[in-house]
């Protein structure tokens, strides 16, 4: 795992200097090594974390064989001894293809000298790259599938610069620092600001499963893999079939991702997605297996003692640590360090602890990211389902209305009935499960000034017939139809911006702060692809959420350990808001904080403020998502 960051500039816009600032910033992706290349055209920077061939001679930039390209590459090929093996095969012209290093970044190089661009089809793996060729002055960036791994850029038509984190841009002077307001609707509707946009106008992130290419004066942009075109016309509804299948591809990942060269491990909440990864680590490695965990000393936020109990059972070394609210008060700020933009999830608390605590043993970890999407372990997608039953869409306001004035958790759940535009229903069912802000509630919030439209097309994304062009970019000829579930098209709305945009930034942020390389054994393409393919009554079934892979776990550890509702990894935000974290409202949401950047009208923040003092204690999420953007501002808008 590394960071990496370049420029591509014929006017001499960037700095050399500035180069070294953008790379020496990213440190903590990879302390154990630097490297430089530059020309007349283009710069790059590399910070290196050693997880394979620990030798010098693996460091980057690293350069072909014939001389003529050049990589920097934040990631992991898990294939790549294949990709090696086919390569020496298959290679007319250079027959005598001997490699230097046991590392995978030099095989993808050479796999892009032999095949170009499409190379990129081979790779199982998590990875931002940029290739630069010298003799055409032309430069390749390639992001992995799903957007596992990060890459931000900016591009004025004439340069281009790319970097694995935010913080590294913005060590250019030349950039704009120009607020993009849309952005800010998104973050206050879903928690995080969603791809392909940034919280400035002048940055973006790369889509993932995409290339771009840089050459003179051009940029072009062209996916290379979608969801839509990996769904097939028929799911797979037979039970053995699909278990069998999904439990050779689960093997297969996990074995492929304990690849290392350093010490392992895996975070273990004691869910059903973690335990299996566990499992599977603990039967295919040989040794013993370090796990971690995190608890709370808020029962009911508390599951570290179901991950002790899986662990004794998986016979793990297994290690814990519980939050209490100093622990959290000592990383607020470290939040908007680590995270560059307005981040409201506040999971990444814990999940920068148990970073911290693993980096003491391990420096490569196994997560279960993406078994919620794949096989509907959301209350979401119930909610989808429910109000897509006709008489519930027929009578929804008047039971939202009811139940407005009931006890505060029915006021909750009569957000979901309340939209106004059921082309937004997707975003809706996320936000207020989410406890966010709803769309017409921004209508109020918002100032003048700041109301913008979101940059999420989600009307054209996916609706019940999901129409799947050729190129999702430029092509408006559809070849193929597949009636989709409710459920269905949320999962796979999670999956084009949740999934990619929180939760896998808040891992990758949180873990590389701390220098530890996170793997996701789930989100191999052939899982995710094979999965949007299995049948949704093998995911949910009589009331059972991700069911198919309950099944498969059951067969590693007995049912009785999970014969409890399902929590999720968050901190008591409800509770210590009210109590011990109560000045990060009186401090951020005051009257003089409000109007000083004037992006909220500050009676609507009073009255949320009021609600949620009076007992109305689902608000704590809108409350934090407020502090959230005002601490961002004071801190980046002088």
């Amino acid at each position: 795992m590394c960071g990496i960051a370049g420029f591509y500039s014929k006017d001499n816009v960037f700095s050399k200097e500035e180069l070294i600032n953008m790379t020496e910033i990213l440190a903590h992706r990879g302390p154990d090594a630097e490297g430089y290349f530059t020309d007349d055209t283009v710069s790059l920077g590399h910070r290196r974390l050693s997880i394979l061939d620990l030798s010098e001679r693996a460091n980057q930039p690293i350069h072909s064989h014939d001389g003529r390209y050049v990589i920097i590459y934040n990631g992991e090929v898990y294939n790549f001894q294949e990709i090696a093996a086919n390569l020496k095969s298959s290679t007319p012209l250079q027959p005598t293809l001997n490699f230097s290093t046991s590392s995978d970044t030099e095989v993808i190089l050479e796999a892009f000298v032999q095949q170009g661009v499409d190379f990129v089809q081979q790779l199982n793996g998590m990875f931002a790259l940029a290739i630069y060729d010298k003799v055409q002055k032309e430069l390749y960036l390639f992001r992995d599938r799903v957007g596992i791994k990060p890459l931000y850029y900016f591009w004025d038509g004439n340069n281009f610069a790319f970097a694995s984190e935010m913080k590294s841009l913005l060590q250019l002077k030349f950039i704009p620092r120009e607020i993009n307001k849309s952005a800010i609707r998104d973050f206050l509707h879903f928690g995080y600001v969603p791809t392909p946009i940034s919280i400035y106008k002048h940055i973006h992130k790369m889509r993932a499963g995409s290339w771009i290419k840089i050459s003179k004066n051009k940029f072009e942009e062209q996916k290379y893999w979608t969801i839509n075109s990996k769904l097939q016309h028929q799911t797979i509804k037979n039970k053995e079939q699909a278990m069998v299948k999904l439990s050779d591809l689960i093997i297969s990942s996990v074995q492929y991702q304990l690849k290392s060269d350093v010490p392992f491990g895996v975070f273990l909440s004691g869910g059903i997605d973690s335990s299996l990864v566990t499992a599977q680590a603990v039967l295919l490695s040989g040794i013993k297996v370090n796990t971690f965990s995190i608890g709370f000393e808020e029962n009911s936020h508390n599951e570290s003692e179901y991950a002790k109990a899986i662990a004794k059972y998986l016979g793990t070394e297994h290690h814990e640590f519980i939050v209490s609210y100093r622990d959290a008060i000592n990383l607020v700020d470290s939040i908007f360090d680590v995270y560059d933009e307005p981040f409201a999830d506040s999971s990444a608390i814990p999940t920068m602890m148990v970073s911290k605590l693993a980096k003491q043993y391990v420096s490569v970890t196994l997560t279960g990211e993406g078994g919620d999407e794949l096989f509907f372990g959301y209350g979401a997608y119930k909610w989808a389902k429910r109000l897509q039953n006709p008489m519930i869409k027929a009578f929804r306001k008047p039971i939202g209305n009811t139940l407005s004035h009931l006890s505060s958790r029915y006021k909750r759940a009569a957000h979901q009935f309340l939209y106004d535009d059921p082309s937004k229903i997707k975003s809706h069912i996320f936000s207020q499960e989410q406890y966010l802000f709803a769309d017409y509630e921004l209508n109020a919030l918002l100032t003048p000034d700041y109301y913008a439209e979101s940059s999420v097309p989600e009307s054209q994304l996916m609706d019940s017939f999901l129409r799947i062009p050729d190129d999702i970019f430029t092509s408006n000829i559809y070849q193929k139809e597949r009636h989709l579930t409710p459920m269905e098209t949320q999962a796979l709305f999670d999956i084009e911006y949740y999934l990619k945009d929180d939760l896998l930034t808040k891992v990758d942020r949180a873990s590389m702060r701390y220098s530890l390389e996170t793997r996701v054994p789930y989100l191999d393409h052939r899982i995710v692809e094979f999965a949007l393919n299995i049948d949704p009554s093998l995911k949910y079934r009589n009331g059972v959420t991700k069911y198919i892979l309950r099944q498969i776990l059951y067969n590693y550890i007995p049912e009785k350990f999970f014969a409890r509702p399902k929590q999720g990894f968050a901190i008591p935000l409800n509770i210590w808001l009210t109590k011990e974290l109560g000045w990060l409202i009186t401090d951020y949401l005051s009257r003089e904080v409000i109007e000083r950047y004037g992006v909220v009208n500050y009676k609507e923040v009073e009255r949320i403020k009021k609600e949620f003092y009076n007992g109305n204690n689902y608000l704590y999420n809108r409350i934090w998502l407020l502090i959230v953007l005002h601490k961002w501002l004071i801190k980046n808008i002088p």
